[in-house]
C-alpha cells in the first residue's frame, strides 16, 4: 500500500530548514510520490532545486498560479512557456482563477488560464486547477477548450454535488481531496460521500490546510494518511482501498513511473 500526495509545495521557505526530515516521514507514512506544482517565476528555481535532489519521488509542474497574475503576467507566461518546452514536467500547474482575495485582475487571470489550458493541450500534458470562488468562471473557460487532449484535476475540491458532476462530465478529470475534509463544519465530507471513489486524488497542499488532528500547524505530505483515513471512512470502504484506487488515478493523470 502506497499513497500519492499530487499536490505539495515542499520547495517553499517553510520546509529550509527541515526538508529531508519532512521528505522522511512521508516516506514513513506510506507516501511514495509527490507531485509539485510551481506558483510563478520566483519559485522556478527552488522547485527544480527540490525536484532534482528527490528525483524519482517528486515530480514538478509548471504553471503561473491565478494570484501571481498582475499586469505583467504575459512575460511570467512567457518564462513558463520556456521552461515547460525545454524541461520535462508532469502537468501544466497550478493554474486557474482565484477571486477570493482580489478581483482587479479577473480579465488578466481568465486570459492566463486560458492560454495555459492550450499550452496543456498542445504538451499533453495535464492540468492542475486552482478555482476558488471562480467555479462558474472556470467551467465556462473549460467547456469552451475541452476536447480529447485536456484533462486533470480540480485541486482542493471544496465545492458541491453538482459541481462536482459538471467536473467529471468534462471528461478526463478528478477532483483533489485534501484537508479540508477532515473539518467539522466545512461541508466537503458530505459531498465526498457522493464522489466516485475513481474520480478523487489525494493532495496536502502542504504547508497548507493541515487536517484534523493537525489544523493550524505547518501541513506536510506524511499527514495525507489522515486524508485518506477520512475519505474511507465516509465512503466505507478499506484504507488500503483508498490507497490503491486513488494512486491509479495519480500514476495514469500524471504518468508516474
Amino acid at each position: 500500500m502506497f499513497f500519492v500526495d499530487t499536490h505539495a509545495h515542499i520547495f517553499s521557505k517553510e520546509f529550509n530548514h527541515d526538508r529531508d526530515n519532512v521528505i522522511a516521514r512521508a516516506k514513513s507514512q506510506g507516501v511514495k510520490y509527490m507531485v509539485l506544482p510551481n506558483i510563478d517565476s520566483a519559485s522556478i528555481e527552488p522547485l527544480l532545486n527540490v525536484s532534482s535532489s528527490y528525483k524519482g519521488f517528486c515530480f514538478p509542474a509548471m504553471g503561473l498560479h491565478p494570484t501571481s497574475v498582475k499586469e505583467n503576467f504575459e512575460k511570467e507566461l512567457h518564462v513558463v512557456e520556456k521552461y515547460l518546452r525545454e524541461k520535462r514536467f508532469y502537468a501544466v500547474g497550478e493554474i486557474g482563477i482565484d477571486l477570493y482575495w482580489d478581483k482587479t485582475f479577473i480579465e488578466e487571470q481568465k486570459s492566463a488560464f486560458r492560454q495555459q489550458l492550450k499550452l496543456a493541450k498542445e504538451l499533453k500534458l495535464p492540468v492542475i486547477i486552482h478555482a476558488r470562488n471562480s467555479f462558474d468562471e472556470i467551467f465556462e473557460i473549460v467547456e469552451q477548450e475541452n476536447d480529447h487532449n485536456l484533462r486533470g484535476v480540480f485541486h482542493s475540491f471544496t465545492g458541491t454535488v453538482d459541481q462536482y458532476k459538471t467536473i467529471v462530465g468534462f471528461e478526463g478529470f478528478l477532483l483533489g481531496i485534501g484537508g479540508v475534509v477532515t473539518y467539522k463544519h466545512a461541508g466537503v465530507d458530505k459531498v465526498v460521500k457522493e464522489i466516485d471513489l475513481n474520480h478523487i486524488l489525494l493532495e496536502t497542499d502542504s504547508p497548507y490546510l493541515s487536517p484534523v488532528p493537525h489544523r493550524g500547524k505547518r501541513n506536510e505530505s506524511a499527514n495525507l494518511i489522515h486524508i485518506a483515513q477520512r475519505i474511507a471512512h465516509l465512503q466505507d470502504v478499506s484504507l488500503e482501498r483508498v490507497a490503491e484506487v486513488t494512486s491509479d488515478n495519480a500514476l495514469n493523470l500524471f504518468q508516474i513511473q
